[in-house]
């Protein structure tokens, strides 16, 4: 007769479990089980085991669960050990002292190893468990509309809705922070330049003009839009005649409105590459426009940073021919009324391109090189540490080729730098740089915070990237 449990008669007979016991295992859900655990699995198995089901079974156990949660079971298996994990040679020695009953002997001869490796086992378990585990950072490629050449600029409200622009006249929306892309314009002849919103619905799109890119015909320099870029119409504006845009930049200053905090707009906007120099201004969040003439001060412009409604710098080229332009950055302290020389190259075929401010005493922007002699390979940044009152130059790379365009910096030290070939990165304040994926021809970095305090940006050149950090 069938025993309740595994016994010895002290007759050289063993009895095995009873018809109940096996019915209940028959019976029992294995497979759903071990497909819906979320636990780490170990499983032991003594290759000397002649009570318990063989290694193929205990190996079926593991497959189980790793095929539904892979990597969430372990098989350790011990040579020369039994059902009682004891040290009791060959399976036929463990039948031996079994039907023997030297039971004690058994529990003498334990094998250690098993409960060691169970040990250890466990405490990586719960090494990992207790690890913070957290998302990769960095940049990664968005999927975009494949555009042949440099995309210039991009912009985002909050951590979902974005809009990006480029020469085909093109400008895309995006409601999930990048995922997705919705193409809201197409018009073409429109070489669009520069994007900036104040809010989901108010937002300016800037063009570069005519006469510098091939197959440019629109004259209009600034769009406008008050329903999210569904419809954009000309923007008017009093004052001289502005070519183009290449660079947007809004400044929110806080005031009490009838007890309330609130914020007047002040939109500044300037431009252009390849001359005249111009820069458009609104002070009540762009419904009404003027524009001014910087010929005076400078022949190109092509990014501004506004640290409030007076204060700021923009980025410039003393010459209209390249031949003998240097790069040129200006400051006002009047709201763009009059500018002052702070930083001035000495060196020909050069331009400024884009800035970054990652605090209101340091800030970056890059210099362009067009130099057409190969053995001139230094590229350099120019780099302010007095809130843009004085600049010196640190070095990028030495490479010809690799003429810069876009710059942000995350913190004072952190930054990243695009160029026509590839990206670069710095975490010691431009000291040294690596080479990163920041696309080719990466023409505008924008760093954003958000009050949980995650940091995050987007790269436009001719890829659309996203970084987190």
């Amino acid at each position: 007769m069938l025993r309740t449990s595994w016994e010895y008669d002290g007759n050289g007979k063993i009895y095995s479990r009873n018809a109940e016991y096996w019915r209940q295992i028959q019976d029992y859900p294995h497979l759903e089980n071990w497909k819906n655990t979320k636990a780490k699995v170990l499983v032991q198995f003594g290759e000397s085991d002649f009570q318990a089901f063989s290694r193929a079974d205990h190996q079926q156990i593991v497959n189980t669960v790793n095929y539904f949660n892979p990597g969430n079971a372990t098989l350790m298996t011990y040579p020369s050990t039994d059902h009682f994990f004891a040290k009791s040679g060959t399976m036929q020695e463990a039948y031996n002292k079994f039907a023997n009953g030297q039971i004690q002997q058994l529990f003498d001869e334990y094998n250690h190893e098993v409960g060691k490796s169970a040990v250890k086992w466990s405490n990586e378990i719960i090494s990992k468990k207790d690890e913070v585990k957290l998302p990769e950072k960095g940049w990664k490629k968005l999927n975009t509309e494949r555009y042949p050449g440099k995309q210039d600029d991009i912009t985002f409200i909050n951590e979902n809705d974005g809009w990006y622009v480029n020469g085909y006249g093109s400008i895309y929306h995006t409601k999930n922070g990048g995922e997705t892309w919705e193409k809201q314009l197409e018009k073409k002849g429109t070489f669009f330049r520069c994007i900036a919103f104040v809010d989901s619905l108010r937002g300016f799109a800037g063009t570069v003009g005519t006469d510098y890119f091939p197959n440019v015909t629109d004259t209009i320099p600034l769009y406008g839009t008050t329903d999210g870029g569904k419809t954009w119409t000309p923007v008017s504006y009093s004052g001289p005649y502005v070519k183009g845009l290449c660079a947007i930049d809004i400044v929110k200053e806080q005031y009490i409105n009838h007890g309330k905090t609130d914020y007047k707009i002040h939109i500044y906007a300037v431009g252009r590459v390849g001359s005249p120099a111009n820069m458009m201004v609104s002070h009540d969040g762009g419904f009404t426009w003027t524009s001014n003439s910087m010929n005076k001060e400078c022949k190109m412009l092509f990014d501004i940073k506004m640290f409030d409604k007076n204060n700021g710098i923009v980025c410039a080229a003393s010459d209209e021919d390249v031949e003998k332009s240097n790069a040129l950055i200006l400051k006002t302290s009047d709201g763009g009324k009059t500018w002052k020389k702070v930083y001035q190259s000495n060196r020909p075929f050069e331009t400024t391109w884009k800035a970054s401010f990652p605090t209101e005493k340091i800030g970056y922007v890059t210099i362009q090189s067009y130099n057409p002699d190969p053995t001139v390979k230094q590229q350099r940044i120019a780099k302010t540490t007095d809130g843009g009152n004085s600049w010196n130059e640190i070095t990028l790379v030495e490479d010809a080729t690799a003429r810069q365009f876009g710059i942000g910096f995350i913190d004072e030290n952190h930054g990243f730098a695009g160029t026509i070939n590839c990206g670069y990165e710095t975490k010691d304040g431009g000291l040294t740089w690596k080479t990163i994926n920041l696309g080719m021809a990466c023409n505008k970095i924008r760093i954003y915070r958000v009050a949980n305090g995650k940091i995050y940006g987007y790269a436009i050149g001719v890829d659309v990237m996203k970084g987190e950090f």
